[in-house]
C-alpha cells in the first residue's frame, strides 16, 4: 500500500485527508510542522507529500511554505510533492512547478480531483522507480563486466549492445572463429577489438586488413606475401598478413567483399593452416586467431553465388550482430558526450535532436557530427546550430495509383457520363480524366 504523508499545522484538514485517503487504500502519515515532516521522512518510507503552503507561524506569505518545498525538493528529487494552499496565486504555481512540484491545488479542494491526481502522480513514480531500479541494474551489470574483462573503453547503455559486448568477452578465450555483422559504422571493429584483448593470445600480434579495400591482383601478395621477383616491382621478399598474425589475431574486415578466387585461397589456409608465398612452392605454416566483420547479407551473396557456404561456416562458428544506432538509442546521448569531452556539453534542444535522429550512418555519423560540433562551439555549449543535423522532412503521401480502363469505364458509367462526378469519384481533375480517357480511347457518350 503506497503511503501519503500530509504536512498541514492545522490538525482537522490532517484528519480529513488521512480519512479520504484511506477510503481510497491509501495510507496517510501526518505531521503538523515543516520539522515534523522532515523528520516523518526520515523515518518512514513515503511515497508521495501532500503539503500545506502557509502555516500558523507564516501567515499568507507562503515563505515557510516554500522553504519546506526546496528543503524536500533537495533532500528526495524523486518525490512526488502536491501543493496545498488557500492563498493561490498563479505566479506562484507557475514558479513552484516548475521548480519541481508535480501539482498546486487550492483549499478547499475537490475530493475527486485532489485522489485522482494522487493516484496518477504515484503511478507516475512506480513507473519511474522502476526505471531508476533496472538503470542501476544495468549499470552495476556494465561495471561487473568491465572489471571482469577489458572492455577497450566502449561506451553504451543499452542492453542490447550489451548483450553482444558480454558475448564478446565470453567467447574470446576460445580459439574458434567469430563473425561480426551489422551495417557500416555501428562499431564492428570495436568488437573485434574487445575479442583480442581477452583472448589467450592477446599478447601476440594484432594485425587487420581491410579485405574489400584490396585490390583483385594484391590480394594473395597482401595475405599471404611474396617472394623477390614474384610480380614487377617486388624487389625483395615480404611477408603477408597471415604471417605477421602468427601466434596472435588476424581481423578479416569487409570479408563479404572478398573476390572468389581470394576466398578459395582462404578457405584452403583456415582449414590447413598452411599456404605458399606468392612465388614461391614452400608450405609455411601459420596459426592465428580469425576475427572476420562484414555490412554484407552473406546468406544472400551465397544464394546469389558471390560467397561460398564452405568459407561462411568456416568463418562463422560464432556470429555478433551489432545493432544500428538507431536500435539502440539509449546508447546516443552517452556517445555523443564521450566523443565531445568533458570540455563542451549538450543542451536540451541539442540532446532531443540527436536521440530524434535516425543515425544511418551510425556510431562514424554520430563521431563526426560531434567533432564538426567541437570546432564550431565558442562557450563549449552544443545547441542545435552547432550540430548542423537536418531534421527530418515530412514524407509526401504515396501518389494515388493511375486508374485502370475498367476503373475509368466503370466511374463514367455509375455516374451517367456525368464528367465532374467520374472525376471526383476517381480522385482525378476533370483535366485529367479527359487525359486517360483520350488514352484509352474512350468516347463520351
Amino acid at each position: 500500500m503506497a503511503t501519503i504523508l500530509v504536512i498541514d499545522d492545522n490538525r482537522a484538514i490532517c484528519d480529513a485527508l488521512a480519512v479520504l485517503f484511506r477510503l481510497h487504500g491509501l495510507d496517510t502519515l501526518s505531521a503538523e510542522s515543516p520539522e515534523a515532516g522532515l523528520a516523518a521522512l526520515e523515518r518512514e518510507r513515503v511515497d508521495l507529500v501532500v503539503q500545506d503552503m502557509n502555516f500558523s507561524r507564516d501567515t499568507t506569505s507562503g515563505q515557510e511554505g516554500t522553504a519546506l518545498f526546496r528543503d524536500i525538493r533537495d533532500r528526495y528529487p524523486d518525490l512526488p510533492i502536491v501543493l496545498l494552499t488557500a492563498w493561490t496565486h498563479l505566479e506562484d504555481a507557475v514558479r513552484l512547478v516548475k521548480a519541481g512540484a508535480a501539482d498546486y491545488l487550492g483549499k478547499p479542494w475537490d475530493d475527486e480531483k485532489l485522489v485522482t491526481t494522487v493516484k496518477n502522480l504515484l503511478r507516475l513514480h512506480e513507473v519511474s522507480r522502476e526505471n531508476r531500479r533496472l538503470v542501476a541494474a544495468r549499470r552495476a551489470a556494465r561495471e561487473k563486466l568491465a572489471g571482469e574483462f577489458d572492455l577497450c573503453g566502449i561506451v553504451y547503455e543499452s542492453d542490447a549492445m550489451h548483450h553482444v559486448v558480454t558475448i564478446a568477452a565470453q567467447v574470446a578465450h576460445s580459439d574458434v572463429p567469430v563473425l561480426i555483422t551489422g551495417a557500416n559504422g555501428v562499431g564492428k571493429e570495436m568488437i573485434a577489438d574487445i575479442i583480442q584483448a581477452n583472448s589467450p593470445v592477446r599478447s601476440g600480434p594484432y594485425v587487420k586488413v581491410n579485405v574489400g579495400a584490396l585490390p583483385a591482383e594484391l590480394m594473395e601478395s597482401e595475405l599471404f606475401g611474396a617472394e623477390a621477383g614474384a610480380y614487377t616491382g617486388a624487389h625483395k621478399a615480404r611477408s603477408g598478413r597471415f604471417e605477421t598474425a602468427d601466434g596472435g589475431t588476424l581481423f578479416l574486415d569487409e570479408i563479404g567483399n572478398l573476390s572468389l578466387a581470394g576466398q578459395v585461397k582462404l578457405l584452403r589456409v583456415l582449414q590447413t593452416g598452411e599456404f605458399e608465398r606468392l612465388g614461391s612452392n614452400r608450405m609455411r605454416r601459420v596459426h592465428a586467431r580469425i576475427v572476420s566483420a562484414t555490412n554484407a547479407d552473406l546468406g544472400a551473396a551465397i544464394a546469389r553465388g558471390d560467397f561460398r557456404e564452405d568459407l561462411y561456416y568456416r568463418l562463422n562458428v560464432i556470429e555478433l550482430r551489432v545493432p544500428a544506432l538507431a536500435e539502440r538509442r539509449d546508447d546516443i546521448l552517452p556517445l555523443a558526450q564521450a566523443f565531445l569531452g568533458p570540455r563542451h556539453r549538450l543542451n536540451a534542444e541539442a540532446k532531443a535532436l540527436l536521440c530524434g535522429h535516425d543515425w544511418p550512418g551510425n556510431v562514424r555519423e554520430l563521431q563526426n557530427v560531434m567533432r564538426r560540433a567541437v570546432l564550431l562551439s565558442r562557450d563549449g555549449e552544443i545547441g542545435p546550430a552547432e550540430l548542423s543535423l537536418a531534421r527530418p522532412a515530412p514524407q509526401r503521401p504515396a501518389a494515388a495509383p493511375e486508374p485502370t480502363q475498367v476503373e475509368v469505364e466503370a466511374a463514367l458509367a455509375g455516374n451517367r457520363g456525368v464528367i465532374a462526378a467520374a472525376a471526383k469519384e476517381l480522385g482525378l481533375s476533370r483535366q485529367a480524366l479527359y487525359r486517360r480517357m483520350e488514352k484509352f480511347g474512350i468516347r463520351r457518350a
